[in-house]
């Protein structure tokens, strides 16, 4: 016979796996506080929303970005965006939130360039009158014949070159030519020493293959010797006892 006790503690378990619905949530958090239970259980409801923005972001931005410290910006952004969303408004929660976590993305990543744009563009003209100037004279210019092409003072282009020293480490994957975002980036231009020849590589595996065709029209015992002789590294004597033959 079910006892009442039984029958609370059953009603009890049913009614902790009901979760919530949004529409309930948001009729609750309009009630609560900021920091509530409430409160982290919307910004659970629409985690994936910020995942999937980090996923589309991360397509267009070089590899060397912190995706956590986006993911964390964006977390920042879905936060402010639920304690300052209105909904007498005509839009829609995801679509604020979607411009909010956006914006506090795209503030993270001007953070992680420390470097003013200032001196970006300063690091951008002394480069081009470099260049300028090589082609000009056939050498590497002076630093006076630099400061007198951009119109500065000595002292002018030393504090210049103070100030765009940073630059040197943050400005690779920019493109040289600012005006147009088609050109390859400094760091894309730069060669790896580490990354193997193009023309080696592939001259080494049309080799390759060619051995390969070559030792497939070999008959099956010479394959077999020479597999175990380069492959298991086996001593002629040694291979010679595995087909039962003399050396």
């Amino acid at each position: 016979m079910m006892t009442v006790s039984t029958t609370c503690e059953e009603l009890a378990s049913k009614n902790k796996d009901i979760r919530p619905t949004r529409d309930e949530l948001w009729r609750r958090y309009h009630r609560a506080q900021p920091g509530s239970a409430v409160e982290d259980e919307l910004v659970q409801q629409y985690l994936p929303l910020v995942k999937t923005i980090v996923g589309r972001m991360a397509m267009t931005l070089p590899s060397h970005v912190d995706l956590q410290d986006l993911y964390s910006a964006g977390l920042v952004g879905l936060l402010n965006a639920l304690r300052n969303f209105d909904p007498t408004n005509a839009a829609s929660f995801e679509t604020y939130a979607r411009f909010r976590i956006r914006g506090s993305m795209f503030d993270e990543l001007r953070r992680m360039d420390w470097v003013p744009r200032s001196v970006h563009e300063k690091a951008r003209k002394v480069q081009r009158m470099i260049q300028e100037l090589e082609q000009d004279k056939g050498r590497v210019p002076t630093e006076a014949e630099v400061a007198r092409g951009l119109k500065i003072s000595g002292a002018d282009y030393q504090e210049w070159l103070q100030e765009i020293r940073p630059a040197t480490f943050v400005c690779l994957d920019a493109a040289p030519n600012a005006d147009s975002d088609q050109n390859a980036t400094q760091y894309e231009s730069i060669a790896d020493p580490r990354q193997e020849n193009p023309i080696e590589g592939a001259s080494r595996n049309e080799l390759t293959a060619l051995i390969a065709a070559r030792l497939d029209q070999l008959p099956e015992t010479q394959r077999k010797v020479l597999a175990l002789y380069y492959f298991e590294d086996m001593r002629l004597w040694e291979i010679a006892e595995v087909f039962g033959v003399t050396e």
